[in-house]
């Protein structure tokens, strides 16, 4: 089973998500804030990371930076989720190593694809 970690501070979007792909058959670890999903990221290694961009303290681009820095976690698929719609965000974000960008609200459906499309890449 892959595990992914979702990373997000509004908890009623996590939980939604969680319950989406657990129902999909993923394993979900989580984290309500970046400081807490850096850590949890770098102690089980998931197999793809879901994280928002705008968070209080460390925000996204920031753990995926701290992440892409550690050999353990720098080829783990990151992929972002923010409701920052601008394409300079979303080129920001892919040139930081983001494997994907999803603009909220998006439909869980889109997260499963591009999971299962990273998946095969990876495999």
């Amino acid at each position: 089973m892959k595990t992914i970690l979702l990373i997000e501070d509004n908890v009623e979007i996590l939980d939604n998500l969680k319950e989406y792909l657990e129902l999909a058959g993923y394993g979900i670890i989580s984290a309500t804030n970046g400081e807490e999903g850096l850590e949890i990221a770098l102690q089980h290694i998931p197999d793809l990371i879901v994280c928002d961009v705008l968070m209080p303290g460390i925000d996204g681009y920031e753990v995926l930076r701290r992440l892409k820095q550690k050999p353990a976690s720098a080829n783990i698929p990151f992929i972002f989720s923010s409701s920052l719609s601008e394409k300079v965000d979303k080129f920001q974000a892919i040139a930081l190593g983001a494997n994907d960008y999803f603009v909220k609200p998006f439909e869980p459906e889109m997260i499963i694809r591009a999971i299962e499309k990273l998946a095969e890449k990876v495999v």
